[in-house]
């Protein structure tokens, strides 16, 4: 038996991790804890085995007025946990990052992280992670390991961000530009089922999980219609015009490129139970 914390109550993966682990009475214990409450640190972490930190700001294009609160939560409240937890003599701390701490990526330009890719964040919500990944290594040793979780972008049923503004796109637009990309995604499914075997196989390091699919905006917004059994048209008109707006964040996120190498993201045991279109379909449908 484990005993497991989740530091981010009502968090969108902290709430499907524990009904994930809740699923498995006999192996693992799960309870929640909200980080917002000012007094959080009064909370024991003795008798946990594990420490499943998903609380931070997770906003890609922040505005500067927010900055200072970004070191705050994603770096310095990452920080205290961690330090609590090794304290209390946890064994593990598993922190989610995000593939945001490489930059990102652009239009009609590969983007491919390999192995000796540098950390190299374009705004201080990356950076803000980037400084709680180096500050929470400090803490590392034998008796207390940490994991690094560095994600694409990760969607399901509820999930925030580009897919639901894409989902809105395919199932409500006559037509969609053909401007082809290649994306790496992670369905929340695998995510729940790599962080699984994490805490199974009590590892350490830094892990880039992904589906086994790279994706494009085309071909995932064609797949929604489809399972939505909504008509949509794909022209090329709009694709110079794409282009030009290139440096715009938002038309960027949905049509740049930046993909994991794949080889980054094998492990010994398969996590992705979730082919690309059962993930849609799964998101879409239910």
């Amino acid at each position: 038996m484990k005993k497991v914390l989740i530091t981010g109550k009502n968090s969108y993966i902290g709430v499907n991790f524990k009904h994930y682990l809740e699923k498995y009475p006999e192996y693992y214990q799960v309870e929640e804890l909200d980080l917002l409450n000012e007094k959080w640190d009064e909370n024991s972490f003795k008798g946990y085995d594990v420490i499943y930190h998903v609380a931070g700001l997770a906003h890609s294009t922040p505005d500067e007025s927010q900055k200072e609160l970004y070191y705050q939560v994603n770096t310095d409240l990452t920080f205290e946990v961690a330090k609590k937890a090794k304290k209390a003599k946890v064994k593990q701390f598993i922190f989610m990052s995000s593939i945001i701490v490489y930059g990102s990526g652009e239009i009609g330009k590969e983007r491919i992280i390999r192995r000796d890719t540098q950390l190299n964040p374009d705004n201080f919500y990356g950076d803000s992670k980037k400084q709680a990944e180096i500050k929470i290594k400090t803490l590392s040793d034998e008796n207390f390991k940490i994991v690094i979780l560095r994600p694409p972008m990760i969607y399901g049923p509820g999930s925030k961000g580009n897919y639901p503004i894409l989902a809105k796109f395919a199932k409500r637009m006559p037509v969609f530009p053909t401007l082809h990309n290649k994306r790496s995604m992670l369905y929340i499914g695998n995510l729940l089922e790599f962080v699984k075997l994490m805490i199974d196989n009590e590892e350490r390091g830094v892990f880039l999980p992904q589906n086994k699919e790279y994706v494009s905006s085309v071909n995932l917004v064609r797949e929604i219609a489809k399972v939505s059994n909504h008509k949509i048209c794909f022209i090329p008109i709009f694709n110079p015009m794409l282009r030009l707006l290139n440096k715009q964040v938002y038309v960027n996120k949905v049509f740049g490129n930046m993909v994991i190498d794949k080889e980054l993201s094998c492990y010994k045991y398969d996590y992705n139970k979730y082919s690309f279109e059962e993930s849609i379909r799964l998101t879409e449908v239910g």
